[in-house]
């Protein structure tokens, strides 16, 4: 619901209203609340799969991912709401670090130390350039990804990560083989996390709902506090201003690094699609035009590309935000505008990114159990769009099958080319292109003779005469 005073229920449909700025600056905070965790979190990850940050000497580059994480997420959102030539939608879009390249990442730094980040940045910078070539073409090729495919891709991205969560919950991957490893104490902290959010999503309303996952980590933090499990030694270490340095980690450009970049860039590129037209259709009642399409996936790839150079992850749209935008009623651009501002001020300031990285891994794993749950059960649910023909249910098993059991037994592929086996042992790049050239190239019906007979007491054709279609 919006609140009382920001303007006529056509301004708040509006994208260049300005709200009243005693008024603006508070919705543009809580935009930046509402993904902040979100936003910092793939850098600590793949900052853990290399071997660095939490209680490493290498915490300095984790702080100084989780402040480019913060300045350039700040940054492509000022490309959206702004703009510039063809580039921005000129909406109220959130930009932050993505999820979705997080499978394709953990391969490609795994164990390997901080000198892994230079392929990292490499392919980051490839694969927004590739991302931002596709803006002209992005409405042509969305015939290629259906619910069926789409649907099957988030879900393979919240299955690579649900093992982050529990790993995390249960002490971190350097705790793996210690007695420390799922102690009593590290899941009580996770359980706190878990519980209070659930507890403020479901029973709070306004802002404490929308913050549930902040206000969830805090709660974590606190008990961890008091358990003794909180070192400040490195905030009083940090500094107060940090200026991001061009290719700080160097760079490096992987075949393997290039291909997963880009590959994922597609994907990103329709789910912008997907939060643009939503925006509109939350916030304004009426669909996206192509300029806006065309515009918010320039912005989208560009920020990535910066992003990159300056050692930072790939950027997209936050879907999070999209439902903020449907909640509160407020489409105007500007307050987002006040938002990256707040974000980029942030990332200028080292100590920020040092008292977040004093947050016990327990705690995070709590925020991300919920956080990875969640990006599951968004999978199900545009799989829940399908019409489960036999023909989708042939298309979604194999991919499946394949996907997920690459990523369970990567050494399936010990033989193959190092370049392969980075990229089919994430599991989502596989699944997904076996999910996109199946669809098209299937016929549309399978006659009933040419259908994969079921497992024995495994029948679904009652089940979905009886379901209605989606």
């Amino acid at each position: 619901m919006a609140m009382k005073g920001l303007g006529t229920p056509e301004q708040l449909r509006d994208p260049d209203y300005m709200p009243p700025l005693a008024k603006a600056v508070p919705l543009g905070i809580q935009h930046i609340l509402a993904m902040f965790i979100s936003n910092v979190t793939p850098a600590i990850i793949v900052a853990g799969a290399a071997g660095f940050g939490f209680g490493t000497p290498g915490v300095g580059d984790l702080v100084y991912m989780i402040q480019v994480s913060m300045t350039f997420a700040g940054i492509a959102t000022l490309f959206q709401t702004i703009g510039f030539g063809v580039v921005g939608a000129r909406l109220p879009i959130v930009q932050g670090t993505s999820f979705a390249f997080i499978p394709i990442m953990i391969p490609l730094v795994a164990g390997q130390g901080v000198e892994a980040m230079a392929t990292i940045t490499g392919g980051v910078i490839c694969g927004g350039l590739f991302h931002a070539s596709l803006a002209p073409f992005v409405g042509r090729i969305r015939f290629a990804l259906p619910p069926l495919v789409t649907g099957l891709v988030v879900l393979m991205i919240g299955l690579a990560l649900v093992r982050v969560g529990i790993q995390y919950a249960a002490g971190g991957v350097p705790a793996i083989g210690t007695p420390e490893f799922g102690s009593a104490k590290n899941w009580f902290v996770a359980g706190v996390v878990i519980l209070v959010t659930l507890g403020l999503k479901f029973f709070a309303r306004g802002l404490w709902s929308i913050s549930a996952i902040l206000v969830g980590l805090v709660a974590g933090y606190l008990v961890s506090l008091v358990l003794g499990m909180v070192s400040f030694g490195n905030v009083a270490r940090a500094s107060w201003l940090l200026v991001p340095e061009p290719f700080h980690f160097g760079v490096e450009f992987s075949f393997a690094a290039i291909i997963g970049f880009c590959l994922m860039g597609v994907i990103s590129a329709i789910e912008t699609v997907g939060d643009v037209s939503g925006i509109t259709k939350g916030g304004a009642g009426r669909e996206a035009t192509n300029v806006e399409i065309r515009g918010a996936t320039f912005a989208d790839g560009l920020g990535s590309a910066i992003a990159g150079v300056f050692g930072a992850l790939p950027n997209t749209s936050f879907s999070q935000n999209v439902g903020l935008i449907a909640i509160t009623g407020v489409m105007s651009r500007h307050v987002v505008t006040i938002g990256a501002i707040f974000l980029i001020v942030c990332g200028f300031v080292p100590k920020i990114g040092a008292v977040i990285a004093t947050i016990p891994i327990e705690v995070l794993g709590g925020g991300v159990i919920v956080m990875f749950g969640m990006i599951v059960s968004a999978g199900v649910s545009m799989l829940a769009e399908v019409d489960w023909d036999r023909r989708n249910m042939v298309i979604f098993g194999v991919a499946l099958s394949v996907g997920l059991g690459l990523q369970l037994e990567p050494d399936a592929l010990q033989h193959a080319d190092p370049t392969v086996k980075v990229l089919l042992s994430s599991g989502l790049l596989p699944a997904a292109s076996i999910a996109i050239l199946l669809n098209l190239l299937l016929p549309q019906t399978l006659p009933d003779d040419q259908t994969v007979e079921e497992p024995e007491g495994v029948r679904h054709d009652a089940y979905l005469r009886s379901t209605p279609s989606h």
